[in-house]
């Protein structure tokens, strides 16, 4: 019989992304156009005893890794007692938190305290001015600060830049370095073009080219992934005290190694991120028991697709990650 976390091409999808909000408060150049975007009413957003049926009942099918995104999911209240409950579930044997870091310097510890063993960062530049314009407003210095308490209370700390050329692409060999000095996973993101901004293609910087600036400062070696690596191919410069970390959505696909179920604030299952299709789960929710629930959240696993189509149909509809959890 085949496993209930397996899904139709062998990959086993042990990776829950849930978002919590549709709210944030930075509007990133990349992830929202600049008018910003509707947001949910408060009666659409999931209730926290909702998204927990909805996590126990994919525990109960193989999930093991949880990330909580949002939005920004530390501006929604209440947070840290969903992420106390949503880790003792059984099964659950990684809590993580996707975050901007706005708020970490004085939620950290308790985030700690609650469960929470890693956290991934939004970082797009190491220049106050620069960062700004990215996140349209965004605090640098707090964000920073987030992560030395983050760093402080033992979380492990991964950085996710999204490569812009023209914007951040000079920083490539800044953010390696934070790997040298600080036992931090860097990662680097290919820009993906879900705004449907125009011109988008001048923005890509492909992950081989992100290797080849930096291995022109630092030898690299590429390091082997485990389960809970996710889509990064993983490098590590000589002697650093971190990692480096390669994302590659557009131009090398890792789709054959996808292992991501992802659920909206508003209740929405997506086997991938790039894709329009998506089971609403409200009517599931409606029942008293989880029966309904495991079995639509088995028919989205089963029914993943191969891989993403956003190459062959870059100009399609736009979305934006906020509303979807990254």
């Amino acid at each position: 019989m085949t496993a209930p976390n397996r899904d139709g091409f062998g990959r086993i999808i042990n990776y829950l992304r849930l978002s919590i909000t549709d709210r944030c408060n930075f509007r990133c150049r990349y992830c929202m156009p600049e008018d910003g975007v509707d947001k949910q009413a408060h009666a659409q957003i999931l209730r926290y005893e909702d998204l927990l049926r909805i996590a126990r009942s994919a525990t109960a099918l193989g999930i093991d890794k949880i990330r909580v995104t949002g939005g920004e999911p530390l501006v929604r209240r209440g947070v840290v007692d969903f992420l106390r409950e949503l880790g003792a579930l059984p099964g659950v044997r990684d809590l993580a938190l996707t975050t901007n870091g706005l708020l970490l310097a004085e939620m950290a510890a308790d985030l700690r305290a609650a469960g929470v063993g890693r956290v991934n960062v939004s970082l797009d530049s190491l220049r106050e001015q620069t960062f700004a314009e990215i996140t349209r407003g965004g605090d640098l210095k707090r964000v920073l600060a987030g992560i030395e308490a983050a760093a402080a209370v033992g979380m492990k700390i991964k950085l996710n830049m999204v490569v812009m050329r023209g914007v951040n692409d000079d920083e490539i060999v800044d953010f390696a370095r934070l790997s040298v000095e600080r036992p931090f996973s860097v990662r680097y993101i290919e820009y993906m073009p879900t705004i449907r901004e125009a011109g988008w293609e001048e923005r890509l910087v492909s992950g081989d080219e992100v290797l080849q600036r930096i291995a022109a400062v630092w030898p690299l070696r590429a390091l082997e992934t485990g389960l809970l690596c996710g889509p990064a191919r993983p490098y590590r410069i000589d002697n650093a005290a971190g990692t480096l970390g390669i994302i590659t959505p557009m131009s090398d696909h890792f789709c054959s190694s996808c292992n991501r179920l992802r659920v909206t604030s508003t209740g929405l299952a997506k086997s991938c991120l790039l894709s329009e299709a998506a089971v609403d789960l409200k009517p599931c929710l409606e029942q008293a028991d989880d029966a309904c629930l495991q079995k639509l959240l088995r028919e989205i696993i089963a029914g993943k697709p191969a891989q993403h189509r956003m190459n062959e149909n870059p100009d399609g509809s736009p979305f934006t990650m906020s509303s979807i959890g990254g």
